[in-house]
């Protein structure tokens, strides 16, 4: 079943800002929560629905990936939908301690690490460099471990505390009714230590922005809209996280002579009329140089030849595509006299 539209699901419009989505968000969660709707799926599924779409649509990179390529786009970079009720919480707890008071209701752990976020990077190539592969250097502005505190974020010469609230759990229990639950702790947030002389390079986050230079290697075949995934070349990790993955976007650039369908490559070759209607032996443009073609007696415009083999490598496998050639009649346009008086002469023997 095809996924609702992000924009409906919240009920916003696509020029929403921030404050309206979150604030709608807020609205659905409070109405459609499970602990508010027991043994209600219908509930629990827009529960579901409202809060995926938020994900999306509070990530200002997922939005603009989702805007331009919608769900086939968000499938591109790994995103899966729904992550789980844990998740969701621990991502957007603040939400719920604003609709519930003290957190969400149900318990979990927010873990002291966090995972970098991942990087899109946008290439243009030529046509070539796509057909056969390159390698290239490119330079990624991310955040990394700060080289003054190694990623602490404390000044250096200190360390962190260990929270007085929560005792290094990172999580405090709180009682409403019959229910206790733990919530992630408001002093620390959830990191189970607290910085009391923050770093000045890092300002305390324990990452500085840094312009790193990754090699790509772009393989053969690869056409516009073609992805590539640089694990662990995304922005690093918080307090020991795994870093994120940069996703690198191809755009090759037209060429001249060639385009391009799949595999096969379209190309159009002008000839004379006297090569047309006698034949000819003649030199063609293919991606490896130049190759023979013969062109047989009474070739009209628009004929088609194919030189097998001659086109794009197959990205994922062994071979390639075809040269398709289109041949363009040239017709005379500026004739002298004795031009003319033979064509005359043609036309008359012809019946003309």
């Amino acid at each position: 079943m095809s996924k609702r539209c992000y924009y409906e699901c919240l009920r916003v419009s696509r020029s929403a800002t921030e404050e309206e989505i979150k604030k709608n968000y807020r609205k659905l969660a409070m109405q459609y929560h499970p602990d508010r709707n027991p043994g209600d799926k219908e509930a629990e599924e827009k529960f579901k629905e409202a809060a995926e779409a938020y994900e999306v649509l509070s990530d200002r990179e997922k939005r603009e990936i989702y805007d331009h390529y919608g769900h086939e786009g968000l499938n591109g970079i790994g995103f899966r939908g729904f992550s789980g009720f844990d998740d969701i919480f621990t991502s957007f707890g603040d939400i719920f301690e604003d609709i519930f008071g003290f957190g969400s209701g149900r318990s979990r752990t927010r873990a002291a690490q966090r995972s970098g976020a991942d990087l899109r990077y946008d290439i243009k190539i030529s046509f070539m460099d796509a057909a056969f592969g390159t390698s290239t250097d490119i330079e990624v502005a991310k955040a990394e471990k700060c080289g003054e505190c190694h990623g602490s974020g404390a000044a250096p010469g200190t360390s962190p505390e260990t929270c007085s609230q929560c005792r290094g759990r990172g999580q405090v229990t709180q009682s409403s009714g019959f229910f206790t639950i733990s919530t992630t702790c408001p002093q620390c947030r959830g990191q189970g230590r607290v910085i009391t002389k923050p770093c000045m390079k890092c300002r305390g986050t324990g990452r500085s922005r840094v312009t790193k230079t990754v090699q790509l290697k772009i393989p053969a075949g690869v056409e516009s809209g073609s992805r590539l995934r640089l694990r662990g070349e995304g922005e690093e990790g918080e307090f020991g996280g795994p870093s994120g993955d940069l996703y690198v976007f191809i755009h090759v650039e037209p060429h001249e002579f060639f385009a391009r369908k799949d595999n096969n490559i379209f190309c159009q070759l002008p000839i004379s009329f006297v090569q047309a209607t006698l034949g000819a032996t003649v030199e063609v443009m293919t991606l490896n140089g130049t190759e023979t073609l013969k062109i047989p007696k009474g070739t009209q415009s628009g004929s088609i030849f194919r030189l097998k083999g001659k086109g794009i490598p197959h990205l994922k496998g062994f071979g390639r595509g075809d040269q398709v050639i289109e041949t363009v009649v040239k017709i005379p346009t500026d004739l002298n006299r004795k031009q003319e008086a033979l064509l005359k002469e043609f036309a008359k023997l012809s019946g003309e």
